[in-house]
């Protein structure tokens, strides 16, 4: 293996230094964090948090020549016991525990010869495409850190989110529940929604209702499902403008300088960085971009239904004949044993797909023309999936 030799049995004073230099990264204007674990699996990373690459040892061919013979090695049950990178980072020696056993060997007598030595190993890894491609890599993980700090704050938002409304729900369903029940005591064969329109329209108030309006609801019951869903709905709003909708903005606009710099082939090409990789990563964060925007204006309208339908004074259901009737129908239709919102924030229901009217999906397809997204159905995924998606995209770009 290129850059592969035999080593020395111990670590040098070089060696020693760069351990001394690497936990003072505060002071370092580019470092490279280098581990092994017990697996044999050496892990480089930039800054100490973004991953540029890993080597398994026991994967490596190890050459060594002898007085007679040349042969290839390899590491069997290696745990890696140290790590120690040049100053140049040119070089890395690696001090391991294994079996090193002969794989291939090429007698000068023509005679095949397999030995194995237990022990401690020292091996040396040519690493001095850390050096030429310092300032690459630098510029590269700058980027990448950010965004990934980035990632964090969104699936925090969502995290948030989700509970917020999923604790307004619960006393919204805790309340109205209630009618469902009623209605099924006193033998109706109807929906909760299908009452409440029968009322709108004029006929008799049901038992059912009845006794839900005045008993069980009530009207500090309605008073307080209007506070805690509008006063969620508000809390989610303050997230999204001051936390989720920047973070993913700013996370757009550091995909399009890392795409800036993967066109520059002859030297970010090298160090991983794919500009076809980057360029789909780069979409993903735009079609998030949309899915906030949507979530937006889907969360204002659910939470301007709900202050309309649930009065501050509790009278807009027990006044229903003096009630604006489309609004009320569209809750009742929509919201009353629906949940758009949440459709969009569980992660649980991530794989669950949103209509989309054909109309939609055609206007979508034609945009493709004028520098749209070349995927069309992203509109049908929540806002969930999506971030799941530009996540995994962006991992694949690492």
């Amino acid at each position: 293996m290129p850059g592969l030799v035999s080593g020395e049995t111990g670590l040098t004073d070089d060696g020693q230094d760069s351990f001394i230099e690497l936990s003072n990264s505060s002071k370092q204007r580019f470092n490279i964090l280098c581990s092994g674990d017990k697996d044999g699996v050496l892990c480089f990373s930039i800054f100490g948090v973004f991953p540029i690459g890993n080597v398994n040892i026991h994967e490596c061919d190890i050459p060594t020549t002898t007085k007679d013979r040349d042969t290839v090695c390899r590491l069997l049950n290696a745990s890696v016991r140290k790590v120690a990178l040049s100053k140049d980072l040119r070089h890395l020696r690696v001090a391991c525990s294994g079996e090193l056993v002969e794989d291939i060997v090429e007698s000068r007598g023509g005679q095949t010869v397999g030995d194995s030595m237990h022990g401690f190993h020292c091996l040396v890894f040519d690493t001095s495409i850390f050096q030429k491609s310092k300032n690459e890599l630098h510029q590269v993980a700058q980027q990448a850190s950010n965004i990934e700090d980035l990632l964090h704050v969104i699936r925090t938002s969502l995290s948030v989110m989700h509970k917020q409304w999923a604790d307004a729900m619960n006393i919204f369903h805790e309340k109205f529940d209630l009618l469902t029940s009623l209605i099924n005591d006193h033998g109706l064969d109807s929906s909760p929604q299908e009452e409440f329109l029968s009322l709108l329209g004029g006929a008799r108030t049901s038992p059912a209702v009845h006794q839900f309006l005045v008993n069980s609801l009530g009207e500090v019951g309605m008073k307080r499902v209007s506070k805690v869903v509008c006063g969620a709905g508000k809390e989610l709003q303050l997230v999204v403008l001051n936390h989720l909708q920047p973070a993913v903005e700013i996370i757009g606009f550091r995909m399009g300088e890392l795409r800036g710099l993967s066109r520059w082939r002859s030297r970010y090409l090298g160090i991983g960085l794919d500009e076809t990789l980057v360029d789909n990563a780069v979409e993903k964060a735009g079609m998030l971009l949309v899915q906030v925007e949507r979530f937006i204006r889907v969360l204002s309208s659910v939470v301007q239904q709900v202050a309309s339908v649930f009065s501050p004074y509790g009278e807009s259901l027990f006044t229903l004949m003096n009630f604006d009737s489309e609004l009320l129908v569209v809750f009742l239709k929509f919201l009353y044993d629906q949940d758009p919102v949440m459709q969009l924030l569980d992660l649980s229901e991530a794989d669950e797909e949103i209509d989309i009217d054909l109309e939609t999906m055609k206007r979508v397809k034609e945009l493709v023309q004028f520098g749209g997204f070349r995927e069309s159905k992203y509109l049908r995924r929540t806002l969930a999936k999506e971030f799941q998606q530009m996540e995994h995209r962006y991992q694949q770009k690492n």
